[in-house]
């Protein structure tokens, strides 16, 4: 007897699940040891050509979400609701469910993997993070029995696009991202990628799997985008011998007690490995006290690949439900704590436009200390009027160094701090 899928939504994301069902199925049953069927498709209007069988269509998603001869239901809508409850119905009727949903999962997904819990199923979001990229199972599975300490990645396609255009032609912001829309790797309203949003609903998705804690959600992310990254800032990172890019960093505190999660651009030194993604591929770095260090890294979105990481969910579903089983993330949580980004170790790349006269420097560097923040190193650019001062630090709390900078701008001698940025170490 075939299994059943329910779609709920057809856009890029589910014409391709659908395209990919109907031309895999042999080597799919094969592999699965039955044949997996589409048994409908729920979707706004049916008035739409979508390149699928129209007599799979229908605009009632509940009736087709617990409908009994439906074994899987697959969400690719996005958004809160009606996808939250739509998944909630299709657990409670017995279905196990597979998502694309970031969004949904950083804010509510400790409710859906309680529902699935108790009723017995499966709820799987391989796509959610990092398109076809096979992580998140290797981090809630294969690492069970390691300590993770550190997860940080490029989980933004769109974001590492631009800065790589940056980087290596030269153009500014607003050209790059232009390109990046033209070629689709960006939407019309591109404010979640380059504001951070995107990579911060996958960044929660991450520390709460990395950590085997429920308590993260995308509020708790810090975060910020790349909209003020000039060009200043990539010669400046390049003179480093560093590349900006957009990173979701989760990590756990010196003392073990609580995490870490945060979204925004670094410059991160070119021998680290996530410095040569290049173009819209993600790559995510992880660091585990036994495994080492471990990297993930390809296609992070687009709707095959994206599709491939949502049917190698429904694989594993199906061969669940034929074992009458189900691999849940388990009730047991950590309870570490999210600790605030104040409390975060880092270090700062600093830029100041100051007035070239003696005692300028001296003054900048007591202000540093009297914050207990130490310069790694000092430089100056140009003269007179056009004098800046360039200064990356020691690791110190970020609440240290952000009140460093704070009294760096309202400092007589300072006319402006013409840039704040983090920086990556990384120690091969």
């Amino acid at each position: 007897m075939a299994m059943k899928v329910a779609l709920l939504g057809c856009g890029v994301v589910g014409s391709e699940v659908v395209r990919l069902v109907n031309e895999q199925s042999g080597e799919l049953a094969a592999r699965i040891g039955t044949p997996i069927e589409i048994g409908g498709i729920a979707v706004r209007r049916l008035d739409r050509d979508r390149g699928v069988d129209p007599a799979l269509l229908t605009t009632d998603a509940t009736a087709l979400v617990t409908r009994p001869d439906i074994d899987v239901v697959v969400e690719v809508i996005g958004g809160i609701e009606p996808a939250r409850s739509l998944m909630l119905a299709a657990i409670k009727a017995g279905k196990s469910v597979v998502t694309a949903n970031k969004a949904l999962l950083a804010e509510d997904g400790q409710t859906l993997q309680a529902a699935a819990r108790d009723a017995g199923v499966d709820l799987y979001y391989e796509a959610s993070v990092a398109g076809a990229i096979p992580l998140l199972r290797p981090l809630r599975d294969s690492l069970a029995g390691d300590r993770v300490n550190r997860v940080l990645g490029i989980v933004n396609g769109t974001t590492n696009y631009v800065l790589d255009r940056m980087d290596s032609l030269g153009a500014g912001f607003t050209e790059s991202l232009e390109e990046a829309q033209a070629l689709g790797y960006a939407e019309a309203d591109p404010t979640a990628d380059v504001e951070g949003f995107d990579a911060a609903a996958k960044a929660a998705i991450l520390a709460r799997l990395a950590f085997h804690t429920q308590r993260v959600t995308a509020a708790d992310v810090h975060r910020e985008g790349i909209t003020g990254v000039s060009a200043a800032d990539i010669a400046s990172a390049r003179a480093m011998g560093c590349v900006v890019k957009l990173l979701a960093i989760c990590q756990r505190s010196e003392d073990g007690e609580s995490v870490g999660v945060r979204v925004h651009p670094v410059m991160l030194p070119v021998e680290h490995p996530l410095a040569s993604v290049k173009e819209a591929y993600n790559a995510v770095f992880v660091e585990a006290e036994s495994a080492g260090r471990l990297m993930f890294y390809g296609a992070g979105a687009g709707g095959t690949p994206t599709a491939s990481a949502v049917l190698g969910d429904i694989v594993a579903v199906t061969r669940n439900r034929l074992a009458n089983t189900s691999v849940g993330e388990g009730a047991h949580d950590t309870g570490l704590p999210v600790h605030d980004m104040g409390q975060t170790i880092t270090s700062y790349h600093v830029a100041l436009d100051v007035a070239d006269r003696p005692g300028v420097l001296s003054k900048v560097a007591e202000i540093f200390a009297d914050h207990g923040v130490s310069i790694k190193n000092v430089r100056q650019e140009g003269t007179g009027d056009d004098a800046q001062l360039v200064l990356v630090s020691h690791p110190a709390p970020d609440s240290a160094l952000s009140s460093t900078v704070e009294e760096l701008s309202v400092h007589p001698m300072v006319r402006d701090v013409a840039s704040v940025m983090r920086v990556e170490t990384f120690q091969d």
